[in-house]
């Protein structure tokens, strides 16, 4: 066999991009022998002409990646996951890649894939990336139920996307019984069938109350035990005393949080402005705790504190960013005692726009921790007896105060997006006795401007005195979810005009349309969808949802580490205290602002992830005795496999199966118009749609409802004129089938 030339191996390589090392050449030409020396010269010569790259034993063309390659993975905040190459010799930018994850498999911003790449032409990126299999120091790891067997056990997924069970060998159970909540670690090689685990970790009854957030804490790996290091610097600290710090203990600052609150990071007090010149003006004082004193640069408490990013809620316990001698003590501003705080005065025209404002590092004493619903029935009229003397002095200065700067809102109009929330309630023993509507009341909008208020002071001090800080950016919608908004709108009978730059503004007077045309909640849920994820940045972008050209996050350190970083970034700038290099933002700090920032958007999304699973759980273990009960509902999502549908009396979301909408008939997805049609009715259900629904199956562990359509927009069920095939609706085919049995074994689990 004659050797090729260099022009058939160039040609040989592009066509094989997989098959691309010496071997896969010389066994494709018929090389042998002393002609494989010949082989490896002309390689050695395209490649010093430029004309192939190698890596490790394999070629490619140059300012190409290999078809299969290792990426860090990096979330957008789109919520999109995007990969960087481990290895990249091109003279330009790395190419961008999107990386598509399997169902339920979704990895974790920075970890690393092993990933198989197709290039792509005319789009938005340079490659899609599908993974092949996670890598790294960290094995993947599972939780679930342990089911024994005769040789170990399998590990049942209490993840609602994950379906494939684990098998555990016997001697790597650690003494797990049958139907124990487990943690396990992958314990070998991924091969065909089913992987294998070792348990890591046995926690009990997984239907006991308390369980259920003990699940998500492990699920989403939340930190939730402090290092020993880390408490012996909390148990160490001490009281601050006045020193050089501005004495504020006199004024009448007033603490207002939930009923049930276990740390008070803001106190608030206004004061009619006595200045010249600004009749009817006001003076709003907002001080908020100096946690940076306690929590410096280089210590182990700090560095816990970024670990976990912020503090985590749950309905039956919070795991905090801070231990509790700091964020349940010395860091909250308790009634009555002296407490450390960084604090923002701020002179406000009659009409609410902001004149001037000042920090300082000061020490307060709190007059009152108040609770909302306190603070709001005294302004309706029932006046408690502990506030009566504060009325006067404090509350009433506070409402008017509050009053001007809902003018100075109604200007500005930030976004009018107000949907409901709900609060689970639990008993003693940790099971749901009910879920309620969380109440909005006026005093819970009074804190909220004025910490918004504070934040954009923080944030326009530090770029005056051009200190980096790290920024709370919220970015207009994309133009593809700004049409899917108008395409929804346009359905309601209503319209979003193209061709000018959006402002808050016109989507308000969109939902205002909308409310008029008793579609608000249809067009609030679309509006909703449209907005990207607010993230955290060194770089400013605005805040959009607030109509807001610069904001930081100033008023929570106890609780964020974003926070905490402000905090620094003022403490340096103002070159506060004797040492403020000591508390205040390093020069290290300043070089990392980006990853931080990347880590806490992180931690974040983490938190609400986990803290979604948790009431979905809850949900479900309420709603467990309620199967065969109907409810009022409206569709909430559109997929190929069925229907999303966030029930009226609690706002859980369940499931209809496409197998479930009956008629025996074949349902078209449009992903566009977020629709599924009947092929033979022509039946079209879609986004909005009110349902009402039977409650079939509630699944705790997973969080899962299933349910099953008795009207659909007023319609009644068709009945299925046959019997349904094993494989699903009778006319699905190919993927179609694949959910329908998909969505049968999701009901099917665990019952």
């Amino acid at each position: 066999m004659a050797l090729p030339s260099k022009t058939e191996i160039l040609d040989w390589i592009a066509a094989h991009p997989a098959e691309s090392g010496k071997r896969d050449i010389a066994r494709a030409f018929g090389v042998k022998g002393a002609l494989r020396t010949d082989l490896k010269r002309l390689l050695r010569e395209l490649e010093d002409e430029g004309h192939l790259s190698r890596r490790k034993k394999t070629y490619r063309e140059p300012g190409t990646l290999p078809p299969v390659t290792v990426l860090t993975v990096r979330a957008t905040p789109d919520g999109d996951l995007m990969g960087e190459p481990m290895e990249w010799r091109g003279e330009a930018d790395a190419p961008t890649i999107l990386i598509h994850p399997r169902e339920g498999e979704a990895p974790g911003d920075g970890e690393r894939v092993l990933a198989r790449l197709q290039r792509l032409e005319g789009a938005d990126t340079d490659y899609d990336a599908r993974i092949i299999r996670r890598i790294g120091t960290n094995p993947r790891r599972v939780l679930g139920v342990f089911r024994k067997g005769a040789e170990g056990g399998r590990i049942v997924p209490i993840d609602k996307g994950s379906e494939k069970e684990w098998r555990v060998r016997d001697g790597d159970a650690a003494g797990a019984r049958d139907g124990e909540l487990v943690e396990a670690e992958q314990s070998g090689p991924r091969r065909m069938g089913l992987p294998q685990a070792r348990v890591t970790d046995r926690l009990g009854d997984p239907s006991a109350p308390r369980a259920v957030s003990l699940i998500a804490i492990h699920q989403h790996g939340i930190p939730d035990s402090f290092p020993d290091e880390a408490v012996a610097e909390a148990d160490a600290a001490r009281p601050v005393q006045l020193g050089e710090r501005e004495d504020l203990r006199d004024l009448p600052l007033l603490t207002i949080d939930p009923a049930d609150a276990r740390d008070h990071d803001d106190a608030v007090w206004a004061t009619p402005d006595d200045e010249p010149g600004n009749e009817g003006g006001h003076v709003l004082w907002v001080a908020i705790a100096d946690v940076a004193h306690y929590v410096t640069p280089g210590t182990a408490l700090d560095a816990e504190a970024r670990r976990r990013g912020n503090s985590t809620y749950f309905p039956d316990r919070v795991v905090p960013m801070l231990p509790d001698v700091l964020s349940g003590d010395l860091c909250s501003l308790h009634e009555g005692v002296d407490r450390p705080v960084i604090a923002v005065r701020i002179r406000l025209a009659p009409d609410g726009e902001k004149l001037d404002h000042r920090f300082a590092r000061a020490l307060m004493r709190s007059a009152a921790s108040l609770p909302y619903e306190e603070v709001q029935a005294a302004m309706d009229g029932d006046v408690s007896g502990r506030i009566a003397p504060l009325m006067a002095e404090a509350i009433d200065p506070l409402y008017a105060a509050f009053r001007a700067l809902q003018a100075a809102r109604r200007r500005r109009e930030p976004l009018d997006l107000d949907l409901p929330e709900r609060r689970i309630v639990l008993s003693d023993e940790g099971e749901v006795t009910s879920v309620a509507e969380k109440e909005r009341l006026d005093a819970h909008r009074l804190i909220e401007e004025f910490m918004v208020l504070a934040n954009v002071c923080a944030a326009e001090t530090l770029e005056a005195k051009r200190t980096p800080l790290v920024y709370r950016v919220h970015e207009e919608p994309s133009p593809e979810k700004l049409d899917a908004l108008r395409e929804v709108a346009e359905a309601s009978g209503l319209s979003l005009a193209k061709g000018q730059v959006l402002r808050t503004r016109h989507l308000n007077r969109l939902l205002a349309q909308a409310e008029e045309a008793e579609v608000g909640e249809l067009v609030s849920l679309a509006t909703l969808r449209s907005m990207q994820q607010a993230y955290y940045s060194p770089r400013n972008f605005g805040h959009f949802g607030l109509a807001l050209r610069r904001y930081a996050h100033f008023t929570s350190p106890i609780r964020r580490y974003a926070d905490l970083l402000v905090h620094r970034a003022l403490i340096r700038a103002h070159g506060w205290g004797p040492d403020p290099k000591a508390d205040g933002l390093t020069p290290e700090e300043e070089e990392g602002l980006d990853a931080a920032a990347e880590h806490i958007s992180g931690t974040e999304r983490r938190s609400m992830l986990a803290e979604r699973d948790t009431n979905d759980r809850y949900l479900a273990a309420f709603l467990a005795d309620r199967v065969g009960s109907t409810f009022e509902g409206r569709v909430s999502g559109v997929q190929r496999f069925g229907l999303f549908v966030k029930l009226d009396e609690t706002g859980a979301d369940g499931l209809i199966p496409v197998r479930a909408l009956g008629g025996g008939e074949y349902w078209r997805f449009d992903e566009d118009e977020q629709t599924l049609t009947g092929s033979e009715s022509g039946t079209a259900v879609g986004l909005g749609d009110r349902v009402t629904v039977k409650l079939v199956e509630a699944a705790p562990l997973t969080g899962g409802l299933i349910l099953e359509p008795v009207e659909i927009a007023g319609r009644a069920r068709r009945p299925d004129p046959r019997p349904a095939r094993r494989g699903g609706p009778r006319r699905a085919k190919g993927k179609a089938a694949a959910k329908a049995r998909k969505s049968r074994k999701v009901a099917r689990r665990r019952r």
